[in-house]
């Protein structure tokens, strides 16, 4: 993923982008700002990992969060639909999921839904199952599809 081509149609569209990391504690954000002269596009970028930092910063609902857990594509659209409304940016998109080491039946080491909120359009969200890879694996997988998702919304 060329971050710097990312950050450009961003630029040239006049549009700003906030982040919502859970599993990836700001790994998306660093990736944007690690690039000079990012500031004009990365509006923010919230690392909320847990339910209570949701439910603050996000607005995510108590209720969801215990309907369908943290990990779920319900929790991604409401960090990705909050760090909108929560923001001055014009695009988002959150991360949450497991990296492991661990998870369980339901929710495997390597689940990570993401959300993806742009002003006037609806929010997509969908789940990618890495495996069980390690911790740093999924992570940084899980970041470059955040990044990828970003750069489609932009196209």
């Amino acid at each position: 993923m060329n971050v710097s081509a990312l950050l450009e149609k961003a630029r040239a569209k006049g549009v700003k982008i906030a982040t919502a990391e859970s599993c990836t504690g700001g790994m998306v954000a660093a990736a944007l700002t690690d690039i000079p002269g990012s500031s004009d596009v990365v509006e923010r970028g919230l690392v909320t990992y847990s339910n209570e930092a949701k439910i603050e910063l996000l607005d995510v609902s108590p209720r969801t969060l215990s309907e369908f857990g943290a990990v779920s594509e319900e929790i991604a659209r409401e960090m990705a639909e909050g760090a909108l409304k929560n923001s001055y940016a014009q695009l988002t998109v959150s991360i949450t999921g497991i990296a492991g080491p661990g998870g369980s039946e339901h929710k495997p080491e390597g689940r990570v839904c993401f959300g993806v909120a742009m002003a006037g359009q609806p929010t997509r969200t969908e789940t990618q199952e890495f495996g069980a890879q390690g911790r740093d694996t999924v992570r940084t997988l899980a970041r470059n599809h955040a990044l990828a998702l970003l750069d489609k919304a932009l196209s």
